[in-house]
């Protein structure tokens, strides 16, 4: 059966910051793990020394993966594209909230937005948007 994976390519500012951003994120998430990071060498085509050639990472036993790319891409992360996660407990969703916001900006403040009673949307640190929700 086929399979999707949500896949992170780190560019403009953000390149070079992929393995912080994976580190901080399966901090956050039970049933995470760093299952594989493969850097470019010196003078490997696509990439600077030391930057994320391909990461593959688990949040909550779901797979991710993650690039960076140095080049002069007219796009990065935007908010119509976001991780959305649904919580289990007031206190995950306000620890959560407080600390992918950290450095990021709140799009939607935790609040009773009438399709849910404890709703929020923000981008984190490095442009990641993420929408959690807990339905109480």
């Amino acid at each position: 059966m086929q399979k999707t994976t949500t896949f992170l390519m780190f560019v403009g500012n953000q390149c070079g910051k992929a393995a912080e951003a994976i580190q901080f994120y399966t901090s956050l998430f039970t049933d995470s793990e760093v299952k594989h990071i493969e850097c470019f060498k010196s003078g490997e085509p696509g990439g600077r020394e030391g930057d994320i050639k391909h990461a593959l990472f688990t949040l909550a036993g779901q797979e991710y993966m993650i690039s960076e790319n140095p080049m002069d891409h007219k796009f990065s992360f935007t908010p119509a594209m976001s991780i959305y996660v649904n919580c289990d407990s007031d206190a995950e969703i306000d620890a959560l909230f407080q600390q992918l916001s950290e450095g990021g900006a709140a799009l939607m403040p935790l609040g009773d937005y009438g399709f849910s009673k404890k709703f929020g949307w923000l981008t984190d640190k490095y442009g990641v948007s993420w929408q959690l929700n807990f339905n109480v």
